[in-house]
């Protein structure tokens, strides 16, 4: 049973609640405040697993993928859906070159065996990793979670990095995490939760916190120019002030070759 309630929402937000009407699904304002909830605090929130680049360079072995190495019992890929079923994330776009979609969809199929949906977005080419992600662009009207491709993420929590973005107002939210090397990552210098700046892999640095191949975003991430979210879109969001931070404890775990599979396991 639904109840009527009044609410006071700032200008701004409400444009942006509107821009979810699309006359067709959601007919209103109503139905689209309704539909921006659920997908916060319901089951259908929505992820990107973000795979793209050179299918030479996701090459860990003549057979297999990044994405679709064995690790353990399962395939890489099997456990990110699993983990991000796991948090209510059942809404999955998969974004890679035509014979890694292959791959992938030999393994998960429609994903309906996993309770989830996958929709599988072909990269034809690519400059960088914001240009892979803007593949997504109108596909996707809400907040959405991305993960990187490579890495195992099992012990860190999805829900805290996303309940943290819903309740800011950030176009990015990045997930955290110390690092001994800095030089490979990108790095950060925050105040509390706001990120005042994105370096990716600096020679040099004093700072030790990085960004973990994870984050949560709004659809706006989509019309920031650059090729890359690293190099490009981080550091303008960093610069305007719409780009957080949230630290884990817990480290993410990249796999590239062989020799991380047998660490892992």
């Amino acid at each position: 049973m639904k109840q009527k309630i009044s609410i006071t929402i700032d200008r701004e937000m409400l444009k942006r609640i509107d821009s979810v009407v699309d006359n067709v699904i959601i007919r209103n304002r109503s139905q689209a405040i309704e539909h921006l909830v659920n997908n916060s605090l319901g089951e259908n929130r929505t992820a990107v697993i973000l795979s793209g680049g050179d299918e030479k360079s996701m090459k860990i072995s003549d057979k297999e993928y990044r994405i679709t190495a064995k690790i353990g019992k399962n395939t890489l890929v099997e456990k990110a859906v699993k983990n991000l079923r796991q948090n209510s994330f059942k809404n999955i776009f998969i974004i890679a070159r035509s014979n890694i979609l292959t791959s992938v969809f030999d393994i998960l199929k429609d994903g309906s065996s996993y309770d989830v949906k996958i929709s599988y977005i072909e990269e034809k080419e690519s400059s960088g990793s914001a240009s892979s992600l803007r593949l997504v662009n109108g596909k996707i009207k809400t907040a959405f979670l991305v993960v990187f491709g490579d890495i195992i993420f099992d012990k860190i929590n999805i829900e805290e990095l996303w309940n943290q973005h819903v309740r800011q107002n950030a176009i990015a939210t990045l997930m955290l995490t110390s690092s001994p090397k800095p030089s490979s990552k990108g790095i950060v210098k925050i105040e509390g939760n706001k990120i005042l700046k994105f370096e990716q892999k600096p020679k040099h640095s004093e700072i030790y916190i990085g960004f973990s191949s994870m984050f949560a975003a709004e659809p706006e991430i989509l019309s920031y120019r650059g090729n890359s979210l690293e190099y490009d879109v981080f550091p303008k969001l960093a610069e305007k002030g719409l780009l957080e931070g949230h630290l884990s404890s817990e480290k993410e775990i990249h796999i590239h070759t062989k020799e991380d599979i047998k660490k892992y396991c």
